[in-house]
């Protein structure tokens, strides 16, 4: 089974039900655990072009904000549930959830 790194930025005010949704999903076991995740504070940079609704900033104008970083892991199998999990929980409109295969000898 291809295991998968699963990265997600949000704003920390969202992180707790964005964690909830991505173990209830199927994502963060490992072995004998389960739950398992790392969040750490980055910086994110973005900028909203016409069209676009942002839930921070303003069209036309670059936007910069501090966001946590959540990584888990999850069965590729699981990909889907936990990408629709995610965006139901994330408050921005073009949630970035990036799922990168792991190489596992």
């Amino acid at each position: 089974m291809t295991r998968l790194k699963i990265e997600i930025s949000v704003p920390e005010s969202h992180a707790e039900a964005v964690i909830e949704a991505l173990h209830a999903a199927g994502a963060g076991r490992v072995g004998a655990y389960a739950r398992c995740s790392s969040v750490w504070k980055v910086t994110g940079s973005w900028q909203p072009l016409p069209g676009a609704q942002p839930y921070d900033g303003e069209v036309g104008v670059v936007q910069r904000s501090e966001e946590c970083r959540i990584e888990s892991v999850c069965d590729a199998d699981r990909a889907g549930a936990v990408q629709r999990a995610v965006r139901e929980a994330h408050p921005y409109e073009q949630a970035v959830i990036h799922f990168l295969p792991l190489y596992e000898p």
